[in-house]
């Protein structure tokens, strides 16, 4: 017997305490769990890349109110910023899986409407994930022709959208293909990714200002003081739209939570990493906006119409010098390009999530592991091509590329306010993780729930209130456009998710999906056959 114990334990090994804890939440490990705590709070922190975050949308806060509205408007949004993600982190510590934000909405709901909330929820993070990778690689192309134009000697680097176009989907292929590797070098990654974002953000806080000529110094009153408002909106209006660059910066904060499969001691790791991502992100995106009101001169119009196209490459250029600014600009484009990857990264693993429960077109195709990387593969490359579809809005305007920005916040506040209220607007059966707020859990909640609705309704407005059809803001028709299809979708007659989608299914059983899965079912049921026959002759 003590044979037969053996070989069972060897045929059945023990499962972790993640493999259970994902086994109660109806699935099956499928994946290597090959991201320490460390790598997974490396990943959070990386993906916001707070130094190319804050200089792909510098042009958010240099008009609406200038070192002003850089300073304070980033002190004023980070505690709304950290009530949203100590809120995910509870939910993240309860049910860490892939599915995330969906699958915590159909937990938590109404069973008359949680079928329903659970998809909006789950295209809704889509459209985030999809968006969000194609507003960085967009920022990495424009940084690019900038670090061109700060080689060249006027300064000016004029550019095709044909070009633009060809740059960005050059970026896009290659982060496919990066992102295509095994989980454990897309793991080991984040150790560069993390000390190379670490290093610019003390760059910009310590050496610029050392660097900077007393020509572009600012006192201390108009760095912490001086409002230039120029745009047409009334200066508080300016003010509340300069928020977009924190929101943008330090956004994404479920990125972890869609890599919990991935990561080893998920509980506990996911929702540690989505908080010291956000404080450290604020508090050293703090210390950069400082820094750039003190160095960035009092002529905040030429900064914004710099010939460079980039607000802070002028910056750089002014402070650094030519040679020395083009140097840590391709440092930016690279931790750019790493922040690209990471988006991929974590938006292939959410469709994959989706596509699991059937609830994506192309659902049997996309819910697949390749045999030799063991990730996602067909997942990444169907992001990826969806990105490269969504960068032909270079084509129509400037503004319509820039939505993208905006769409990746709003879709993301409408995937996060949704979970976060069905667990105090439902009765369910809620049981925290090791992560709880206790008694502040309603109140945080509440706080992050306002905020973000608030910040929804701003974002939908333009950038002036005299605007064009070409200059509009065009957030709310992608994204509406958008739900309004995913929505049309599940009420479509005889087809529809109506009538099939169910929300999280099991993965357990082979029957579940799959076109082979008659072949699946003989194949489980011949290798019990041959284990119960090894097991026999043990015991002989």
């Amino acid at each position: 017997m003590a044979a037969r114990a053996s070989v069972i334990s060897e045929l059945h090994p023990q499962p972790s305490a993640d493999e259970t804890t994902l086994a109660e939440l109806g699935y099956k490990q499928e994946f290597h769990r090959e991201f320490t705590p460390l790598e997974v709070a490396g990943l959070a922190f990386s993906y916001v890349g707070v130094v190319p975050s804050i200089v792909s949308v510098l042009f958010y806060a240099v008009p609406n109110g200038g070192p002003f509205a850089m300073i304070w408007g980033w002190a004023i949004a980070c505690p709304f910023i950290v009530c949203i993600g100590l809120a995910m982190a509870e939910l993240a510590s309860a049910a860490p899986t892939s599915g995330g934000l969906y699958y915590w909405t159909y937990s938590l709901a109404s069973p008359r409407c949680r079928n329903f909330l659970s998809w909006i929820v789950g295209y809704s993070n889509t459209i985030q994930m999809i968006t969000g990778f194609a507003s960085v690689n967009w920022a990495c192309t424009i940084q690019i022709t900038a670090a061109i134009g700060m080689a060249s000697s006027d300064q000016a680097y004029v550019t095709t959208n044909q070009q633009l176009y060809g740059i960005y989907t050059a970026l896009v292929l290659s982060n496919a293909v990066l992102v295509s590797f095994g989980t454990k070098v897309l793991a080991r990654l984040q150790r560069l990714y993390t000390l190379i974002n670490v290093c610019l953000c003390f760059i910009i806080i310590i050496a610029l200002p050392i660097a900077t000529p007393p020509d572009y110094r600012n006192n201390a009153n108009f760095a912490l003081a001086e409002f230039t408002n120029l745009t047409d909106w009334p200066s508080g209006f300016a003010f509340i739209l300069s928020f977009m660059a924190p929101l943008y910066t330090i956004g994404g904060f479920d990125a972890s939570v869609h890599m919990s499969e991935e990561a080893s001691n998920a509980a506990t790791a996911i929702p540690w990493a989505i908080v010291s991502s956000i404080v450290i992100s604020a508090f050293l995106g703090f210390g950069i906006n400082v820094s750039l009101a003190f160095c960035m001169g009092t002529d905040v119009s030429s900064v914004l119409s710099s010939p460079v196209g980039q607000p802070m490459a002028q910056i750089l250029y002014n402070s650094l010098g030519q040679r020395k600014a083009l140097i840590l600009w391709c440092l930016i484009i690279l931790a750019e390009y790493m922040v690209a990857s990471n988006c991929l990264l974590v938006g292939s693993r959410q469709t994959f999530a989706f596509a699991r429960d059937g609830a994506l077109p192309f659902s049997r195709y996309l819910y697949r592991i390749n045999h030799y990387t063991k990730t996602p593969v067909n997942t990444v490359w169907f992001d990826a091509i969806c990105v490269l579809a969504i960068g032909l809005l270079s084509f129509v305007s400037t503004e319509a590329i820039n939505a993208v920005f905006t769409i990746a916040v709003t879709a993301s506040y409408v995937a996060y306010i949704t979970p976060i209220t069905t667990r105090f607007a439902f009765k369910n059966n809620f049981k925290p993780g090791p992560f709880h707020l206790g008694k502040l859990s309603f109140p945080v909640a509440a706080i992050a729930v306002v905020w973000m609705v608030f910040m929804i309704i701003v974002f939908f407005f333009p950038a002036s209130p005299q605007t064009t059809t070409q200059q509009m803001n065009y957030t709310v028709v992608v994204l509406g456009g958008v739900l309004f299809l995913s929505i049309s979708w599940y009420y479509c007659p005889v087809y529809g998710g109506v009538h099939w989608f169910t929300g999280p299914i099991s993965n357990f059983t082979p029957a579940i999906r799959g076109e082979n899965k008659d072949e699946d079912s003989m194949s489980e049921k011949k290798g019990q056959h041959d284990e119960d026959l090894f097991v026999s002759a043990v015991d002989m």
